[in-house]
């Protein structure tokens, strides 16, 4: 009887181990999300399946171009692509991203850029013109959806603190045809 009741002991602490183990994961290291909508197409899709890796910005801040999840202000989290860094001016010119007056390509946008035929995939403005403000603000980012008509992002909500940053995300696992890293 007491052999039992301590493997049974045993079996209990390696549970509870377990379960603690993937809390302290999925709360600090990383989590799940869904991608709901349509604004980061073509390069996510409604439904995909992610990974948010948490542990990239407890220790730095974003880079140009990441693909990030954020707390938004409608009390829910955006997934899209950091496009300014504090202190960043930001424009955008005849469908090309100038960033402190050079110009980027984004590679990721030419699927849909090639299927348009009635003007450009993103319009043309600059950072004054949607946030009031000359350069990204320090400690703030700007970040849009690829699916820039149709995409609510720093045009429309502002600049985003990088503390309302969850983490970066690069990994779909679901569904299986979509398996892999993007861009």
């Amino acid at each position: 009887m007491a052999k039992e009741k301590k493997e049974w002991w045993e079996w209990l602490k390696a549970l509870l181990i377990a379960v603690g183990l993937a809390a302290i994961i999925r709360y600090f290291l990383f989590a799940p999300i869904v991608v709901d909508g349509l604004s980061m197409m073509p390069t996510l899709h409604n439904g995909d399946r992610m990974i948010v890796n948490k542990l990239s910005y407890s220790v730095g801040s974003p880079d140009r171009f990441d693909i990030v999840v954020f707390h938004a202000p409608e009390e829910k989290d955006f997934i899209k692509r950091v496009i300014g860094l504090p202190g960043d001016k930001i424009e955008y010119k005849n469908d090309t991203l100038y960033v402190n007056g050079k110009a980027y390509k984004e590679p990721y946008l030419e699927e849909y850029k090639q299927q348009l035929n009635d003007g450009p995939l993103t319009e043309d403005f600059t950072l004054l013109d949607v946030t009031g403000k000359e350069t990204v603000p320090e400690g703030e980012i700007f970040v849009m959806g690829d699916n820039r008509r149709f995409s609510k992002d720093s045009r429309h909500i502002g600049t985003v603190d990088i503390k309302e940053v969850i983490g970066d995300t690069n990994v779909v696992y679901w569904p299986i045809k979509d398996l892999g890293l993007v861009e």
